[in-house]
């Protein structure tokens, strides 16, 4: 369950900032999916094997980026939205 709902952009400022988080985070989906297939078929020829391992390497640290920006735009929310308006919605269910 998200912390925050994405469909319940309450400014255009939410929207935009998760549609941009969105944006990056297929691209870094794409990147990471593209790395680890290139490296698995550089991974055939014994002389591409140091670059190989190096489309892994990048591809794992994409990886670990998606996490990261669905933190940084929930934390985005967190700076948009007043404190008190967050503690309300939290006691109100």
């Amino acid at each position: 369950m998200p912390l925050f709902d994405p469909k319940d952009h309450k400014s255009p400022a939410h929207a935009r900032l998760y549609a941009t988080i969105e944006v990056i985070y297929t691209i870094v989906d794409f990147t990471a999916a593209g790395l680890f297939i290139a490296g698995s078929i550089m991974f055939f020829f014994p002389s591409a094997m140091t670059a190989a391992l190096w489309c892994f390497l990048v591809g794992s640290i994409c990886f670990a980026l998606k996490p990261t920006l669905r933190l940084v735009r929930q934390l985005r929310y967190v700076q948009l939205d007043k404190i008190d308006e967050l503690a309300k919605a939290e006691q109100s269910g």
